[in-house]
């Protein structure tokens, strides 16, 4: 009988947390009015949208120009007033483009009303995951659904690998990195700024949300995330998908720490250890800075498990 209390009580534990990063992911719950975006700027012709507050999605970068304004991601769409705020106190023009660098709410969110006036490109598999809705997460302790958006919220230009968008004296390249954070990741880079954007391949809240259920992988966040520093200049200041500008010495020791917590994973499962007792001894103890509120070292763990084991797979499945 107490068995079966604990194991209640686990479940409901479990069902809470998974709540709150879902809360706090995908931005389903909560009042923005009282969020304020900053403003700065990057350098050359790009600027950074962002907030001391998570809950007013991820960064935005905006390249801003004679020719008009191009966004990188928009938020939720409770923030598309603020959002539209912040660019007129950079410029008058208006905005003609908004690329999406994966489907998660909290980067397109805004899509439903900047379509009105802007275009939105994204990576094909954006397009798809955004139409048919599904299943999100990284198992069983950060696992759900979310539902079909609007019509007018999918992104009207799709590309497979790359596309550019030259405007306001920038050759904006957005490249698709497949199976890192999602199934389809882009890096925005802005050349003559010499800025870009990586969404959330690269994050400084510590380790980072891989969306396993939709097509991410540990495997393929470091595959992307290492090329594209073989891509970058060594001076490129760099966007994270969430925190403050970076350098690529920021982003090289997040490689770093991805690439040691996939080999004591590894390990523990060439020693045949389950995941619970990957938990129980706390093998991720050794990086003790990187869990934070949003993923814990048993989320992170959980995740490279699942990633290496080909649980939890990128496969649509329909909401239900």
């Amino acid at each position: 009988m107490r068995d079966v209390r604990v194991s209640i009580l686990v479940s409901i534990v479990c069902a809470g947390i998974a709540l709150f990063v879902l809360s706090l992911a995908l931005g389903q719950q909560g009042d923005k009015s009282k969020i304020e975006l900053r403003v700065t700027k990057v350098a050359g012709n790009v600027y950074l949208l962002d907030s001391a507050k998570s809950e007013a999605g991820g960064n935005i970068a905006a390249c801003v120009g004679q020719d008009g304004i191009v966004i990188v991601d928009d938020q939720y769409a409770p923030m598309a007033d603020k959002i539209r705020a912040a660019l007129k106190s950079i410029s008058d023009r208006p905005i003609r483009f908004v690329i999406n660098t994966h489907y998660h709410d909290d980067h397109t969110g805004g899509n439903v009303i900047f379509q009105k006036d802007a275009t939105i490109l994204a990576q094909e598999n954006v397009r798809k995951r955004l139409e048919a809705g599904g299943v999100a997460g990284n198992g069983a302790s950060m696992h759900f659904n979310y539902v079909p958006v609007a019509k007018d919220a999918l992104p009207i230009i799709t590309f497979d690998r790359d596309i550019s968008v030259h405007l306001n004296g920038e050759d904006i390249r957005a490249v698709h990195f497949p199976a890192g954070h999602t199934d389809g990741d882009s890096v925005i880079y802005f050349p003559q700024s010499n800025v870009v954007h990586m969404g959330d391949d690269f994050v400084t809240y510590g380790f980072p949300f891989i969306d396993v259920a939709s097509g991410g992988s540990i495997d393929g966040l470091i595959d992307g995330v290492e090329k594209a520093i073989a891509q970058l200049p060594p001076d490129v200041k760099v966007i994270p998908g969430h925190g403050p500008v970076s350098t690529l010495d920021d982003v090289r020791a997040y490689v770093k720490m991805l690439k040691e917590t996939r080999a004591a994973v590894q390990k523990a499962i060439r020693k045949k250890k389950t995941l619970e007792q990957m938990k129980q001894e706390k093998i991720l103890d050794p990086w003790q800075k990187y869990p934070g509120e949003f993923i814990s070292a048993d989320a992170f763990v959980e995740t490279l498990y699942n990633s290496l084991t080909g649980k939890a797979s990128g496969k649509f499945l329909k909401h239900n």
